[in-house]
């Protein structure tokens, strides 16, 4: 089961740090030469801009599930610093909170897609079907879901390993 966990990790921290990586740098390049071409020769690519917004789009909600790896997600620790015991049961709770947004993004996440599948709608400039963009959320709504489910098993490991000492 280790085994599993650990090949799954990688292959989301790869797949994570990759896509993130590629689409950052395809908007900073034609950010970059919108830049050049409007100052330079006062001519502007319009679908640069379309293009950098959608990639913000794809970074937050990819960077989800980097957050949650990273243990970078919000939280309010002021109780957990006044009463250490609850420091696990807290953590667990925002595991738990943290799962239910995931599978709410899943649901809705599915139901958008598919309304845009209906619709056969594309984005203004770029002319991309905007159901690879209402994708996305799904796909972030599963990341998610595999992230906090490891996290909690690493969490629960650790709590029964403290508990042996």
């Amino acid at each position: 089961m280790s085994k599993l966990i650990s090949i799954t990790d990688k292959v989301l921290t790869f797949f994570e740090e990759w896509t993130l990586f590629i689409t950052v740098m395809v908007a900073m390049i034609s950010l970059f030469f919108n830049v050049i071409l409007r100052y330079g020769f006062s001519y502007s690519l319009s679908w640069s801009e379309e293009l950098v917004r959608e990639v913000i789009l794809y970074t937050t909600f990819i960077g989800c599930s980097v957050a949650i790896k990273n243990g970078s997600t919000v939280r309010i620790d002021a109780l957990v610093q006044l009463v250490p015991v609850l420091k696990f049961p807290l953590a667990m709770f925002s595991h738990l909170v943290n799962l239910a947004f995931a599978v709410v993004m899943i649901y809705f996440g599915i139901q958008l897609a598919v309304m845009q599948v209906e619709s056969n709608q594309t984005t203004l400039t770029l002319n991309i079907p905007t159901v690879y963009l209402f994708s996305i959320l799904p796909l972030m709504g599963f990341l998610m879901v595999v992230r906090v489910l490891i996290v909690m098993r690493e969490e629960i490991l650790a709590r029964r390993a403290e508990s042996r000492i």
